[in-house]
């Protein structure tokens, strides 16, 4: 046997034994379980679940509506994330931490410094129903945002989505559940920075979010309310409505928590409304946004120009589960950006269709999709700025 071989089986061997000893003890003792993800645990004292995910993608948009030759290709891996949750000495006591590994995660493509922590949270649950944490997540915004890239029913979110989205920010946060007999609101609010993941210390301005929604059929099944399609079949409609209305006093980049640094602060403010509706493998999730600033546009000393995108945008998805485990989804989205700045970005639209199967979930699938964009309402083909789109991805996780 080889030195080579031998050392391997030895390291293999020592790898083990934790595993061995943990079969072995008694209930009171670290137990790992393998089911949805990996969870370890020590009583009550102690527990970690690990999860991971990948989604790997090919896809390419043409040159514009009437040529078909390909413009650009996307072939990267698109998410790579690493999930660590659990609890600490006290099951009031949680944490989440989120990290990523890929480029366009890092945030390398707008040329800043990269970002690998998306999520760093510590919670306290005062009971099931109210908890407060404090760290970096998602502010309680639009729905498809804070709704898992890893449960979406396309690739990534609509265009709206990005444009006018309220992202990841460091602050303090607070979830208080309202049970109404059969219905449930849920309120949910946030004091953060207003600069986004990683910020450094900028001014004293921050941001205020607040969000109310009402589920007057009762909750939806596993968490229905925040994962796209209808994958548990509801037996009966569910809907949940939602607002959100966020105010950032001296934001310091193009989309407040996202987007290139202004050339000089400015304050914005950004409402949401959001529906989803599930019943039988039907899903339907509708977005508006509003987005507004008294002065939009910013302007260096040598003429360059850097802008909050105001204006109004609207994300439809509509989509049938079937039982084989096959979906087929349509989406529309409009951004339609301000009067202040149309000469500096057009109006876009676009129409996708989309098919997923799922082999586990969410959790492992292939999507595609198809789709076709257009600006300044002109569909014609030959009109400039309008292209086709098609993507292929496999996303892969516990």
């Amino acid at each position: 046997m080889s030195t080579r071989l031998r050392s391997i089986l030895v390291i293999l061997a020592l790898g083990l034994v934790p595993f061995a000893n943990a079969q072995n003890e008694s209930d009171e003792q670290a137990l790992i379980e393998v089911s949805d993800g990996i969870s370890i645990k020590k009583d009550s004292l102690f527990l970690l679940n690990l999860r991971f995910r990948m989604q790997n993608r090919m896809g390419f948009t043409t040159v514009s509506g009437d040529d078909l030759s390909v413009k650009n290709v996307d072939a990267r891996v698109r998410r790579l994330r690493l999930r660590l949750d659990g609890f600490v000495k006290d099951e009031r006591v949680r944490y989440y931490i989120q990290l990523n590994f890929s480029r366009a995660d890092l945030e390398l493509e707008n040329d800043v410094i990269a970002q690998p922590v998306r999520d760093a949270m510590v919670f306290y649950h005062f009971n099931e129903r109210v908890y407060i944490g404090l760290g970096q997540a998602k502010l309680p915004g639009n729905r498809e945002r804070v709704i898992s890239s890893g449960n979406l029913q396309f690739p990534d979110r609509s265009i709206a989505n990005s444009t006018f989205t309220l992202d990841r920010d460091f602050g303090l946060f607070g979830y208080w559940t309202i049970p109404a007999g059969k219905q449930e609101f849920q309120l949910k609010g946030a004091l953060s920075s207003g600069d986004g993941r990683g910020a450094l210390p900028q001014n004293e301005g921050m941001c205020y979010t607040g969000r109310m929604e009402w589920l007057p059929f009762g909750t939806f099944k596993n968490k229905g309310d925040y994962s796209e399609g209808d994958l548990e079949f509801e037996e009966k409609p569910k809907l949940s409505f939602g607002a959100t209305y966020a105010y950032n006093d001296r934001a310091i980049r193009t989309g407040g928590q996202l987007g290139s640094e202004l050339f000089a602060t400015r304050d914005m403010t950004t409402f949401v409304a959001d529906a989803i509706l599930k019943y039988d493998g039907w899903a339907l999730l509708a977005e508006y946004f509003d987005r507004d600033s008294e002065d939009a546009i910013t302007m260096d000393d040598e003429g360059e120009v850097r802008y909050i995108t105001t204006g109004t945008g609207v994300n439809v998805q509509f989509s049938k589960c079937l039982r084989s485990n096959y979906e087929f989804a349509l989406r529309y989205t409009l951004v339609d950006p301000a009067k202040e700045i149309a000469a500096l970005r057009p109006t876009t639209e676009e129409t996708l269709i989309g098919a997923t199967k799922y082999l586990n979930g969410h959790r492992i699938k292939l999507q595609a999709y198809t789709g076709y964009r257009w600006t300044e309402g002109q569909m014609t083909l030959d009109h400039p700025g309008n292209n086709w789109t098609m993507l292929f991805q496999v996303e892969f996780g516990i």
